[in-house]
């Protein structure tokens, strides 16, 4: 086995033990049985079976689409995702190839290709730096530079600028240590009074301390100015060559108040691929949880705004995931 497969099969088997979370919408497939899977996915294929097809990998944790990947290669000397790529086409191959990933390589891919072309997407950079973990992080880093041999902190950095860049790189690194609350409320209380914002505090401060640590801080915060948050940045950060930087700041301050109720306002936007990459992310991990932000905050259950944007196997996909109703 080559160095290059040893770093993926550790990858993979950090994916398997690592990212498993209890409040996901997958849950592995019962009876498991990848040889018989992967002969009806032959079959699938040979008759470009799209039901079939999206109805075994949809149903499947990311362990097992691993699985079946090995066990596919093994069998037909070819690659299961080449074989799906010449099956599907459009945002369906995107969502299958995306689930076919393993998460760290996932969010890898997602990083690359909101940095790739002219322009950069901020959004999804600011969405898996503000909700992954130190640990997370870490990985995503490795699944980057082994699969675009690229330095992800490079590729940030070069994207960005100013401020923005800084705090971009500090949430890469960012690390859940401990503070003193008041201290941490003190400061953030005088550097609001500045009429100059001194970026580096908060970047600071909101990059290297715990979230349960961050929300008590902003909670007494909020209540000692009478205001949000989010209103205090936005009058605070003002011109634009603070532009990013306040959207940045305010998107970490929403996700250490509140993820899930963040990502579901993400996926609110029902823009193919923002709907795609928070679902597949946080499939195994948290779903149910953004599941009830969604309806919380819509008064609509996920499930039937899938059924109403969507049509298709695209459909399928996408409900198979969320799994149902609320």
């Amino acid at each position: 086995m080559s160095a290059e497969d040893k770093s993926k099969e550790a990858l993979a088997y950090t994916s398997e033990t690592m990212w498993w979370g209890t409040l996901g919408s997958i849950r592995p497939y019962p009876n498991f049985r990848p040889e018989k899977d992967v002969s009806h996915l032959q079959a699938a294929l040979d008759k470009k079976d799209l039901n079939t097809l999206v109805g075994i990998i949809t149903n499947r944790s990311n362990a097992q689409r691993q699985s079946l990947a090995r066990v596919y290669k093994t069998l037909t000397q070819k690659e299961l995702d080449a074989s799906l790529k010449k099956a599907l086409s459009g945002d369906l191959q995107s969502l299958i190839l995306g689930l076919m990933m393993t998460p760290e390589r996932f969010e890898a891919h997602r990083l690359h290709k909101a940095m790739e072309g002219a322009g950069t997407n901020e959004d999804t950079l600011l969405e898996i730096l503000c909700t992954r973990t130190p640990q997370q992080l870490s990985d995503i880093k490795a699944a980057y530079n082994l699969e675009y041999k690229r330095d992800l902190e490079k590729d940030l950095i070069s994207e960005t600028s100013g401020d923005f860049s800084k705090l971009i790189v500090a949430l890469l690194k960012k690390e859940n240590g401990s503070g003193v609350i008041n201290q941490d409320v003190m400061a953030l209380s005088e550097e609001l009074k500045n009429k100059k914002p001194a970026a580096e505090i908060w970047i600071s401060i909101l990059t290297t301390r715990h979230p349960d640590h961050l929300n008590t801080v902003l909670s007494k915060l909020e209540f000692e100015k009478g205001q949000t948050m989010d209103e205090a940045l936005e009058g605070h950060f003002k011109g634009a060559l603070s532009g990013d930087l306040k959207k940045g700041l305010k998107t970490l301050v929403r996700c250490i108040q509140n993820q899930h109720l963040y990502l579901a306002q993400r996926i609110q936007t029902m823009k193919g691929p923002v709907v795609q990459g928070v679902m597949v992310s946080h499939s195994e991990e948290d779903l149910l949880r953004v599941r009830v932000a969604y309806l919380q905050s819509t008064g609509t259950s996920l499930y039937t705004t899938l059924q109403k944007q969507f049509k298709g196997e695209l459909q399928q996909a996408l409900l198979a995931i969320c799994r149902a109703e609320d």
